[in-house]
């Protein structure tokens, strides 16, 4: 054997020595930084529960309703916590109607609308959406944070300015963030702090006043006649997140902004398909067409999301007709939710809020939320303990949310269940 063969022999197995031990050494490395990330998560994990804010999920064995099976309890629960203002998600019609969906137009479309993703009973739900909300157009999305992700970007640039209450939904802010708008934030529903920041942005292309209809966390609802008079006054648009409105305020349901007498002064209303009209999934905007159109155009969580599926548009679709052709469902709300206020604060409980079905029992403290919500559930009762992040520091709560599907029995027994637990913590007396 030549020389030079001897040599290369003898370094094609060092170099394989080399290499392994090359990529021993990144394997190492990376374990290592995995067990870092690790700790820094349990870490904070840790501080999570040393707080007292620990969000643990509760398993529901049944379907959605005033009344529930638990896992881990014997017997039907109470259920005080759902978004199901209208108890639409388990009504027979529309169950049904989400069954036929399936049937005749299957489980999915596999893609997004502009590719293959549009059915006939999209554009018929969107068509009555349109008309329930009174507005020229709407656009569908998979969720109410997807239409408010997708709206600003689209309809604001950096000529433009947002002016944004400061305690508007997640959604809303994040939504927000990703437009290029000049960005102002006005205090809590006041209205001199909202003309102030009108004033200062005057020198803008357009302007858009951002609100929730009704603030989820306390029921608050909006001061939408005097947010309409400034933007008239100063040549401003306004938009209004109607998650917590669809479907029950107003004397038809139509919303905040029907209770309030401004339909005709609101020109873009957001909202939702997973609370009041069917608790399943999905969002929508309705607006004037050419927002509409271009929404279609441009709005990334539209452009790059599967349509929604047949089921869930099934039962949305029903769910409007129902509130369409009556508003009797609607309007069984009002004396249940001032039932319960009411006897709630006779009993020395702090309610925020106002006549609205979401009744935001305060304590305060996060702990105690978490284990007076832990006492009712033993008690028959399900509902939740509110923490930070959810709502600010100090303002923990358990948040009582009505539905039309509650008998006066429910709620008695429910106030009942809270009497009870606040003794034993001394909440009340």
């Amino acid at each position: 054997m030549s020389l030079g063969k001897v040599a290369r022999s003898l370094v094609k197995p060092a170099r394989g020595v080399l290499r392994s031990s090359a990529s021993a050494s990144a394997l190492n490395r990376s374990y290592a930084a995995v067990a870092e990330a690790r700790a820094v998560l349990e870490s904070e994990l840790d501080g999570i529960r040393a707080a007292g804010t620990w969000k643990a999920e509760r398993i529901i064995t049944s379907k959605q309703g005033p009344h529930i099976n638990v896992d881990g309890s014997r017997s039907s629960i109470l259920n005080f916590c759902a978004n199901n203002y209208l108890g639409l998600s388990s009504h027979p019609e529309v169950v049904q109607a989400g069954i036929d969906a399936l049937k005749s137009y299957g489980a999915g479309l596999s893609s997004v609308r502009f590719i293959c993703g549009t059915q006939d009973l999209h554009k018929n739900l969107e068509q009555k959406l349109a008309e329930f909300h009174e507005r020229e157009d709407c656009i569908l999305y998979a969720s109410c944070f997807d239409a408010n992700a997708g709206l600003f970007e689209v309809l604001l640039g950096p000529d433009d300015a947002v002016l944004s209450d400061e305690l508007n939904h997640a959604s809303i802010i994040d939504g927000i963030r990703l437009c290029r708008a000049k960005r102002l934030r006005y205090k809590h529903m006041d209205l001199s702090d909202l003309e102030n920041k009108l004033k200062e942005s005057q020198s803008s292309r357009m302007r858009l006043v951002v609100t929730d209809g009704v603030f989820s966390m306390d029921g608050d609802v909006a001061p939408l006649t005097g947010i309409c008079d400034l933007a008239e006054q100063y040549g401003a648009m306004v938009f209004i997140d109607e998650c917590h409105a669809t479907g029950f305020l107003g004397p038809r349901g139509r919303g905040t902004d029907e209770l309030l007498g401004v339909m005709n002064r609101v020109h873009i209303v957001n909202s939702t398909l997973g609370k009041a009209l069917g608790g399943a999934a999905g969002g929508y905007t309705v607006g004037p067409k050419p927002l509409i159109d271009l929404l279609r155009q441009r709005s990334r969580p539209y452009l790059f999301s599967n349509s929604l599926p047949p089921p869930v548009v099934g039962c949305a679709t029903r769910a409007v007709d129902l509130l369409l052709a009556s508003n009797e469902i609607s309007q069984s709300m009002t004396a249940k939710t001032m039932r319960f206020r009411n006897k709630m604060t006779q009993a020395g409980f702090t309610i925020a809020g106002s006549a609205h079905p979401i009744c935001p029992v305060m304590l305060g403290d996060a702990r105690l939320a978490s284990l007076m919500a832990d006492d009712m559930l033993k008690l028959g009762v399900y509902v939740i303990g509110f923490s930070f992040p959810v709502v600010p520091k100090g303002k923990a709560r358990i948040r009582v949310q009505i539905s039309a599907a509650h008998t006066n029995e429910d709620i008695d027994h429910c106030v009942d269940a809270f009497i009870q637990t606040g003794r034993k913590h001394g909440v009340v007396s």
